[in-house]
């Protein structure tokens, strides 16, 4: 990621996932991380993986269809991806 697009994408973050996910954790399920190795175990490693889960959500997370344009829906993926490989 280009240095404009991540610090775009890190302030949709802020806004919208870090309440649950800062630093790439799960305050509901420890276990469901945004870490490389967590994505990898549950098979939510991709990117459409991620868009599809931003998108539709999965209790207890929201759906943020309608709430986050679908371009910022991608580049959040490709942020969560990006925070993954480098170890948030």
């Amino acid at each position: 990621m280009d240095e404009a697009a991540l610090k775009k994408s890190a302030q949709v973050f802020a806004g919208n996932c870090a309440a649950c996910h800062a630093g790439g954790k799960n305050l509901i399920n420890a276990q469901k991380t945004l870490k490389k190795d967590a994505l990898e175990k549950y098979g939510m490693y991709s990117k459409d993986k991620i868009v599809y889960q931003i998108t539709n959500g999965k209790p207890p997370m929201p759906a943020f269809k309608g709430r986050i344009p679908a371009d910022q829906i991608a580049a959040l993926a490709d942020y969560v991806l990006y925070q993954a490989d480098n170890g948030w």
